[in-house]
């Protein structure tokens, strides 16, 4: 082998060393950093418990209707991402003055949505908080991951008293390691997904606190049924524990009030049979943004939500899962704009309130359009058609 041959093999291997030793630091801090954010694995009895789950099967939770993804359009989908997937300034929001809860809601139901999956329900004398992301980044990292765009409206230590808190799955822009173990010492029940439970235990919620329910069931609070509906979607916190815990929504059944939150979910036939179970809903609270062609059965997208809307025997619809963090390649306000367009042709009453805003389904609703006009792409131009499902 020539000289110049073995000076250039040494520097290769020079080089590789270098990018080697690189990476090995990059996930040492990534590891060290979002260790705990990571939660744990469950086992002994919750484990035992979620293996005799129906949808259990080769040591993960299923689908009915498995998720399709296309891997090499979402790469395609990425170089051409919306150029307006963030606001270029803080959205309009309001800030919450506490006081507002201590008021009950003159028709027994009220909601706040806080953004994104947060939201404040007072249902008949009862108060609920679901998916609580207080968290400045959809990550278990504090240094890397998507931002939120405007702080929380309703502050950590303002929160009211609550039956409880709910969790729809472990995703991070669900279930928030920094809010958890800032609400960890309340004095409130926690209700979340088969196996999901670990993950709150893990951050110091005592399991006595803790309510796992499986599809379908319920945890009663005095006379309001609090019922875990099916969803199709998803969970997993890092690359070796997907689908290791379940995913769920929730429906709130009053009296006479009645009020749905759909968690994450794609299209599934099954809403229908929400909708004939525990329907007709007040207000349906239903996820509408984070969506691609690639991944069409994890997420509703705008027109589906619309359908989903009508199958689940929702009222008022509540657009949710949009407008707080850039989590897809549409355009941040295409969401809103493309549920409206769908509704009006379906006759479906939408609210649209201002993050940190309340309303009460029953009376007068929010629809001003306090977002601004930006380009965005209409049905036509970028249809979402979840797979397994009749048209």
């Amino acid at each position: 082998m020539s000289t110049k041959m073995k000076r250039w093999r040494r520097r290769l291997s020079r080089a590789l060393g270098v990018v080697f030793g690189l990476l090995l630091i990059m996930t040492t801090v990534v590891v060290v950093d979002g260790w705990s954010a990571f939660g744990t694995a469950p086992e002994g009895e919750r484990l035992a418990r979620m293996e005799r789950s129906p949808q259990w099967a080769d040591g993960v939770f299923e689908n009915p209707q498995p998720l399709w993804n296309d891997t090499w359009g979402g790469l395609t989908e990425a170089f051409d991402k919306s150029d307006f997937g963030s606001p270029t300034e803080v959205p309009p929001y309001d800030p919450v003055d506490p006081e507002r809860f201590a008021t009950p809601p003159r028709s027994g139901l009220r909601v706040t949505w806080l953004g994104h999956s947060s939201l404040m329900i007072e249902i008949e004398g009862h108060r609920f908080l679901t998916d609580p992301v207080w968290g400045e980044r959809s990550s278990p990292l504090t240094w890397l991951g998507p931002q939120r765009w405007y702080p929380p409206p309703l502050a950590l230590d303002d929160i009211p008293s609550l039956d409880a808190i709910v969790i729809s799955h472990d995703h991070y822009d669900h279930l928030d390691y920094p809010t958890i173990v800032a609400l960890a010492d309340r004095d409130t029940m926690f209700v979340a997904p088969l196996g999901a439970g670990a993950h709150l235990e893990y951050w110091g919620v005592p399991a006595e606190r803790i309510v796992e329910l499986e599809w379908w069931e319920e945890q009663r609070f005095g006379d309001l049924r609090l019922v875990s509906i099916p969803a199709r979607h998803a969970s997993g916190r890092t690359l070796f524990d997907q689908n290791r815990t379940l995913w769920a929504g929730y429906a709130f059944i009053g009296r006479e009030r009645r009020a749905l939150f759909t968690g994450d979910t794609g299209l599934f036939p099954a809403m229908s049979d929400v909708g004939e179970r525990l329907g007709p809903f007040d207000v349906a609270m239903i996820e509408v943004g984070q969506y691609g062609q690639s991944w069409p059965d994890w997420h509703l997208g705008p027109e589906q939500a619309v359908r989903a809307h009508q199958m689940l025997q929702g009222g008022v619809m509540l657009p949710i899962h949009w407008g707080l963090f850039d989590l897809a390649f549409h355009s941040w306000t295409e969401p809103i704009e493309r549920v409206l367009a769908s509704a009006e042709t379906k006759g479906v009453r939408v609210a649209t309130p201002r993050p940190g805003q309340s309303f009460e389904p029953t009376g007068v609703m929010p629809e001003a359009k306090w977002w601004p006009q930006v380009p965005w792409r209409t049905e036509t131009e970028y249809p979402i058609v979840a797979t397994k499902v009749e048209p």
